[in-house]
């Protein structure tokens, strides 16, 4: 092997749990790419909110113990399997999926979920692209049918997914409104596309949202915390608007009547249930907006490997996301 190594670091979880479980291991044997598979040195991983719901074993999808989380990454090839002959040993790339996880020194993934990264892009940035801006698109236009025009409320804007879908409608050309829970999250969404932000901790704000678009009213919203905004969410719309569940961390009480008189609908979305067709189509609309330059990852707290555990605790309790929160790692 080019690494000329046996064993690497790499976060392991042997139980299911709190953010404690996540271990540090330096003895964790180096995969060995398959047919169609290639092995990256990782330089950086993004850390997603799933993954944490994943370790708690609350999620539906249960990994087989041990395991290494992590799927955004972004690196260097370090060797490529059987069959591989889009990529070669040290070009540059980001995944929106890993095989044997991606809090690590090296992964391995599937080729057909591996993408070149631009030199317009950092590694941080690169490890920034998969999840987010996957789901963005995905839930915009595959699941959302958003047009330019219409009018979008990106609820919980200031994170990962948050500024990709804010850059893409952007681009896009739909009118789009944010919410964040700081001034300096508000800053960040204003930055990145949004035409106007308001502070979800302000008792007012959906007044303000109503005040702003007026009779017309929001056409598609996009939801990263369904268990505490979503019967709200409901009143914000118009007719045939449509609110996209992108996240949720429980249950919440709504009144369907409120979807009646205007035909409004509830829609989940979730980018493991996306066929290969959509996932292409993704992969061709964010490439492009990285060579046109609008798609850029915002980056927020930056951790080192062995601050995993403190990277879990700091995405769940945070006081406002500020971009997408990285594992820095080479």
């Amino acid at each position: 092997m080019a690494t000329g190594r046996a064993v690497m670091k790499a976060v392991r979880v042997f139980e299911f749990g709190g953010p404690e479980v996540l271990k540090l291991q330096s003895d964790v044997s180096l995969p060995v790419p398959k047919a169609k598979q290639v092995l990256i040195k990782v330089h950086a991983c993004g850390i997603n909110p799933v993954e944490t719901y994943i370790r708690n074993g609350t999620y539906p999808r249960k990994p087989a113990l041990p395991y290494t989380p992590g799927s955004d990454v972004a690196g260097v090839i370090e060797a490529v399997g059987d069959h591989v002959t889009t990529f070669k040993t040290g070009d540059r790339v980001f995944t929106f999926h890993t095989i044997s996880g991606g809090y690590a020194e090296y992964t391995i993934a599937s080729v057909d979920t591996v993408f070149p990264l631009s030199d317009k892009l950092d590694f941080k940035q690169g490890a920034a692209i998969g999840i987010p801006y996957f789901t963005a698109f995905h839930s915009l236009f595959q699941k959302g049918d958003a047009k330019a025009g219409e009018t979008l409320l990106v609820h919980g804007a200031s994170g990962g997914v948050g500024i990709a879908v804010c850059q893409i409608a952007r681009a896009y050309g739909l009118k789009v409104l944010g919410t964040a829970g700081t001034e300096e999250g508000i800053n960040l969404v204003l930055k990145n596309g949004a035409h106007k932000v308001f502070n979800h901790r302000k008792k007012d704000y959906l007044v303000q949202i109503k005040e702003t678009t007026g009779d017309q009213g929001i056409n598609i919203i996009i939801e990263m915390l369904a268990n505490v905004n979503l019967a709200s969410d409901l009143l914000l719309l118009t007719q045939g608007g449509r609110v996209m569940v992108v996240g949720s961390r429980g249950p919440i009480e709504i009144d369907p009547r409120e979807t009646m008189a205007k035909e409004s609908s509830i829609r989940g979305v979730s980018l493991n249930a996306a066929s290969q067709e959509e996932l292409g189509e993704c992969a061709a609309s964010i490439l492009a907006g990285i060579e046109a330059g609008w798609l850029k990852p915002a980056i927020g707290p930056e951790y080192p490997l062995k601050k995993a555990t403190e990277a879990h605790r700091d995405i769940i309790h945070s006081q406002g996301a500020l971009g997408k929160m990285v594992l820095v790692i080479h």
